[in-house]
């Protein structure tokens, strides 16, 4: 198989590390950016020239798109793209700051975006690439004191859908991960929490007992071989869980909202007016 270059926002720990691990033992090049090189000396001490560490800040929309370039004409392409950087906010709703709800969307939604609106051009002018969006679990369904992660993937989701279908004459093709639960740092010391209100201090114990939240995390290492398999299929899906919780809990969702709508289909087609609205 001919060897790919990738480019990986957030490989400094998790996933974003383990990917760029996975392309670079079988031979890949993948340019790695973190906002703090230092974290990636390791690789490139083993892997040497087959990584390009780039320091980067994915909010920053310029110094996204002179990284993507820089990776881009440094290896003499990209192949794939893979938008990973991100953190969970914690906190309910009513509990989020102005600076903390927009900070959520500014890395996880907007640094994707501009991640892709830098590569795009690059792809569609050789006429191939594979865009890789890590999404969540959470970005299909939802649980309390994660409100404003949630949203930030859920709107990930949809432009990431549309992408895919914009860009498939051009060869590219688009992929959202939707993990479930992992030993990553996620929750760790990458995270951040909104300052509490007592009110919520049951519904935060209810939240942090639920089934999803006891069960066993899966290996993020793991997933290597999951990756490029995704990135190896000549038809890659558009949505694919990596976890074993995942499609239950989307079931139990979506079988909800089905059976919910229906119920309600009478008032929808009310709601319509005209002759319909009559039947």
């Amino acid at each position: 198989m001919t060897a790919k270059t990738w480019f990986i926002t957030g490989t400094s720990r998790g996933f974003g590390r383990e990917w760029a691990i996975a392309a670079l033992e079988r031979g890949d090049s993948v340019v790695a950016t973190a906002r703090d090189t230092s974290s990636l000396d390791d690789l490139v001490s083993k892997y040497g020239d087959a990584v390009l560490p780039l320091a980067l800040d994915v909010t920053d929309r310029e110094a996204v798109f002179a990284a993507v370039k820089q990776g881009h004409d440094h290896f003499g392409g990209l192949d794939v793209v893979v938008n990973n950087a991100g953190y969970g906010q914690f906190g309910m709703v009513e509990e989020l700051s102005e600076a903390e709800a927009r900070d959520q969307i500014e890395t996880n939604l907007f640094g994707a975006l501009w991640v892709t609106q830098a590569a795009v051009p690059f792809l569609r002018a050789q006429g191939s690439g594979h865009i890789i969006q890590v999404s969540s679990i959470g970005g299909i369904s939802a649980f309390p004191t994660v409100g404003i992660y949630h949203a930030s993937k859920w709107a990930l989701e949809g432009f990431s859908q549309s992408l895919a279908q914009e860009v498939e004459g051009f060869g590219i093709k688009v992929t959202l991960i939707e993990p479930g639960g992992y030993s990553t740092d996620w929750g760790g010391s990458s995270a951040r929490h909104a300052t509490a209100i007592p009110e919520y201090d049951a519904v935060r114990e209810a939240a942090a007992n639920r089934p999803s939240r006891r069960g066993t995390p899966g290996d993020p290492v793991a997933t290597r071989d999951a990756i490029l398999a995704v990135v190896d299929a000549e038809n890659p899906p558009l949505r694919v869980f990596f976890g074993e919780a995942p499609l239950a809990i989307a079931t139990a969702d979506y079988e909800s909202r089905l059976a919910t709508w229906n119920e309600w289909q009478p008032l929808s087609v009310q709601a319509h007016g005209g002759e319909g609205s009559k039947a």
